[in-house]
């Protein structure tokens, strides 16, 4: 049996994760397509891995290919999370992850609906609401969710959260069914309100139907391509990464090609023509965001992440900027109120690295100037590099 060990796995991560000055892609949607997809949940995050992985990045390119262009999708997709997609995998994404995930998003607005005691018909009443929201956006273009509350008072009756607790508040309903919308690929995001930074997107109609692509299939060539930018992979890390059930899984492995390799004592699997060895690269210093798809790739990190989660990842699992050498995260990164990017090494890793992460730092600087990143989330270590 193959065996993968940590060393060659980050080889493999440093190459096709692009995270090399030479290995740098020349546009974002050649990124994206390299990463399968880039997390979007922090409006930023998409920004900065990009700019860590794109030579001579500027903000407007990525802006041109999602809004211009459409080159790239902001969507709803594995684990009900937001990502940035080429258009082209779109519908896959879609078919494997997105369906199931608005079907069960539909389900519970249609509970809010009747625990807010609004109608005795949710579903019917909601079908209502998509209509109303969806004709509005055809007159009005493009619109953020206020403008839909102005343009038809039904989008603005107020649903009640967290009945009876202390976190009781009310919401529009249009607030939710805008996104349920988008998921179910009727509306897309367009621009934020104010810069890159901001989280706010406005809505318009989608220009493209997603279709009706078969799940099995399109969950085998989601596998597909994602064992190519992450594999070798254990099984934990495909149902983590996918949001996939176990039967889902291991149904689009059977479906894909591959081998069964060793990983250090675990059972990994690697497309059936991917087992040459990848060339080691030189050493090189990366500083990828909140929530980087990197960061964030796989479940089982030890191998890449060592000791270091407890300090660098918040209670649930969610990465805090880091600061990674050879393929290795050993430290983590803030902005601060100045401007300075704030770093620290949680290890030994020599003059070499710190002078290479040391030199990320001042040209992430540069590359921001004016321009201050506020995570939806800081880990304790790293906001306290930001104070």
């Amino acid at each position: 049996m193959r065996r993968f060990g940590a060393d060659e796995r980050r080889a493999r991560l440093l190459v096709r994760h692009r995270l090399t000055q030479q290995t740098r892609a020349g546009e974002p949607t050649e990124t994206a397509h390299s990463l399968v997809a880039l997390h979007s949940t922090d409006a930023a995050t998409v920004y900065l891995s990009t700019w860590a992985r794109t030579r001579d990045f500027e903000p407007s390119q990525l802006e041109r290919t999602l809004y211009e262009e459409r080159t790239l999708v902001r969507m709803l997709g594995m684990r009900r999370t937001l990502w940035v997609v080429p258009d082209e995998l779109a519908p896959v994404v879609h078919a494997a992850c997105t369906r199931a995930v608005a079907a069960r998003e539909r389900r519970r607005l249609e509970q809010l609906v009747a625990q807010s005691g609004v109608v005795d018909d949710p579903a019917g009443w909601l079908e209502r609401v998509a209509s109303a929201a969806l004709d509005a956006l055809a007159a009005l273009g493009e619109a953020f969710t206020s403008d839909l509350t102005r343009a038809d008072p039904l989008l603005a009756t107020k649903l009640r959260l967290g009945i009876g607790s202390r976190w009781e508040a009310e919401v529009s309903v249009a607030s939710r069914i805008l996104p349920l919308l988008a998921a179910e690929g009727a509306i897309v995001r367009g621009r934020p309100r104010g810069g890159w930074t901001h989280g706010q997107y406005c809505w318009a109609l989608a220009p493209d139907a997603h279709g009706d692509a078969d799940t099995a299939a399109a969950q085998a060539e989601l596998l597909h391509r994602w064992l190519h930018a992450f594999g070798p992979a254990t099984e934990t890390d495909i149902r983590w990464w996918t949001g996939w059930t176990a039967r889902e899984a291991r149904a689009a492995l059977a479906a894909t090609p591959h081998h069964v390799v060793e990983l250090d004592g675990s059972t990994g699997y690697v497309l059936a023509d991917d087992l040459e060895p990848v060339e080691p690269p030189p050493p090189s210093a990366a500083l990828l965001p909140t929530l980087d798809p990197t960061t964030m790739g796989w479940k089982e990190r030890e191998w890449y992440l060592g000791p270091h989660a407890d300090v660098l990842f918040d209670r649930n699992g969610n990465a805090g900027p880091t600061a990674w050498w050879d393929g290795r995260v050993v430290g983590g990164w803030a902005q601060r109120a100045d401007g300075e990017i704030a770093y620290r090494v949680l290890e030994n890793v020599g003059r070499e690295a710190v002078r290479a992460i040391e030199a990320e730092a001042s040209r992430l600087a540069a590359w921001l100037g004016d321009v201050r990143v506020a995570p939806g989330f800081l880990p304790p270590f790293q906001r306290g590099l930001a104070s």
